[in-house]
């Protein structure tokens, strides 16, 4: 999975800003649960926002555990929302057509 360009981040911003946040992290923090959940959403959406409920000052040190664990792609971090992306396997299903 190559890092997302610049353009890719807004475009994927654009798309992200009318969306809620399908997971919460609370006070159990960012556990194995936390993650399968997100996977779960990713796999379903492809672009999701989760929000930090709890350890809101420790969200950046969350976001590496996140990533690597969920096989995902950070696309921003604004306020306490987290937005992430991961491409669909399947061509047909892919919802998001990333500029170049």
């Amino acid at each position: 999975m190559e890092p997302l360009s610049s353009k890719q981040k807004k475009y994927l911003k654009s798309k992200a800003n009318h969306l809620k946040p399908l997971v919460q992290i609370g006070k159990s923090g960012v556990n194995a649960q936390v993650i399968q959940s997100i996977d779960v959403a990713l796999g379903q959406h492809e672009l999701i926002k989760v929000k930090f409920i709890a350890f809101k000052e420790e969200k950046e040190q969350f976001l590496e555990t996140i990533v690597e664990g969920a096989h995902t792609q950070f696309v921003s971090l604004i306020g306490h929302v987290l937005t992430l992306y991961r491409e669909h396997e399947e061509q047909e299903k892919r919802k998001y057509n990333l500029p170049s």
